[in-house]
């Protein structure tokens, strides 16, 4: 952890963060979640924010890459493909919120797998349709770029590409992610968002988003954002759809937040164990005495392995008092 974090891993917990990273609402530039899947193990994640001591946009992306080149040498990791996107992600004066993020994976019996977010706004707001555009093409994905602009982005203003994420691995097995975020949708939004991959089920889709926020939009705190994952033999169209929610928006504390995510994973037929005990791994109030804890929730549909996870913040810096009044959408 110490090693993807950088050379800010050295820096002090204080009152004030000193750099105001947004992999957590607290701005700790570490989130950790537990997926899980029918009749698999459970996996852990975590997405961190290399952080350079003196921390700014440059300054972070450069410890990020001293990170990655470390990371490459030590895990064998495959960067043909960022290396294909680099240019277009990584300008020399980034724009946004961040750079460069990593996603860390450790399941049993496997080698941790690496996996990077990259800004769609790095280059701009206005710039973010075409450059997740030129990155598909390069990647020879470019024939499935229609179909993720014609599902996901049908409001103009409202949605917007995100993130844009790679697995450093062996390009037979790497998955190539794009994320849209929908502002004040409505579940019909990420139900027709999710019908552009195949194998999708949208009734279980449109249960999980009435349990995570309790009715059917709009949506109108944190956005409900798409992620279309492709994966090596897809042309026109992508293999998986995830839906991300973020449930600590709609809920007023995190003991309300836990009991819909019971809910979701009952409705999914998932064994709630691993999260019980992830969440008693970091849990250090009562539920009750806070919101953010149980940060948001995913879930996974179509290829490669559809199931659910669940992020969990450490509140390394703060607290998020809960709400007092019940939520609404």
């Amino acid at each position: 952890m110490g090693e993807a974090l950088g050379p800010g891993s050295r820096l002090p917990l204080s009152a004030v963060p000193q750099w105001p990273s947004f992999v957590a609402d607290d701005h700790t530039p570490v989130e950790f979640s537990v997926a899980l899947a029918q009749n698999e193990p459970p996996s852990v994640r975590m997405i961190v924010e290399s952080l350079a001591e003196r921390p700014d946009r440059r300054a972070n992306l450069a410890a990020a890459l001293g990170v990655l080149d470390r990371l490459a040498a030590r895990h064998q990791l495959d960067l043909r493909r960022l290396d294909q996107v680099r240019d277009l992600f990584l300008p020399a004066e980034p724009q946004g919120a961040f750079a460069f993020w990593y996603s860390l994976i450790v399941q049993a019996r496997e080698a941790p797998a690496i996996k990077v977010y990259l800004n769609p706004e790095a280059r701009g707001r206005e710039s973010a349709t075409a450059l997740v555009g030129e990155a598909l093409g390069r990647l020879g994905l470019g024939a499935a770029f229609p179909a993720v602009t014609e599902h996901a982005l049908r409001r103009e203003g409202l949605d917007r590409f995100s993130f844009f994420a790679l697995d450093l691995m062996d390009q037979n097995r790497a998955r190539v992610k794009t994320y849209v975020s929908h502002d004040a949708a409505e579940t019909a939004d990420v139900v027709r968002a999710a019908s552009a991959a195949p194998d999708v089920d949208l009734e279980l889709l449109a249960d999980v988003c009435a349990l995570a926020c309790g009715g059917t939009g709009p949506f109108t705190r944190r956005p409900l954002m798409s992620s279309y994952t492709f994966m090596a033999g897809d042309t026109d169209r992508p293999s998986g759809y995830s839906l991300y929610i973020p449930l600590r928006d709609y809920v007023q504390d995190d003991l309300e937040a836990c009991g819909r995510v019971l809910s979701i994973m009952a409705r999914c037929g998932l064994d709630t164990a691993p999260f019980v005990m992830a969440l008693a791994s970091l849990v250090q109030r009562p539920l009750g005495e806070g919101v953010g804890l149980i940060a948001h929730v995913s879930l996974r549909l179509g290829r490669p392995r559809p199931g659910a996870t669940v992020y969990l913040s450490s509140e390394a810096y703060d607290v998020t008092p809960p709400r007092t009044k019940a939520m609404s959408v």
